[in-house]
């Protein structure tokens, strides 16, 4: 069926089914939007919350304070 036939029947239909018919799809289309935003949002946040490999070496603050001690002298 095509959208020229769809809606031809449509306009056939009694006042108060095509109010339904309106409801019903500005309500689906509500819903994929908010879906589409919520889907989008949360994209943007993919791998915000990814840990940080931090090194927990305890020479670390003696290496740098070596490499700081070489770089002046």
């Amino acid at each position: 069926m095509t959208l020229q036939e769809l809606q031809k029947q449509v306009l056939q239909l009694p006042m108060s089914e095509r109010w339904q018919l309106v409801q019903t799809v500005l309500e689906s289309i509500k819903e994929e939007s908010i879906s589409a935003s919520k889907k989008g949002n949360l994209s943007r946040l993919r791998g915000i919350a990814k840990g940080v490999n931090i090194a927990r070496d305890e020479n670390i603050n003696g290496d740098y304070a070596n490499y700081l001690t070489e770089k002046y002298q």
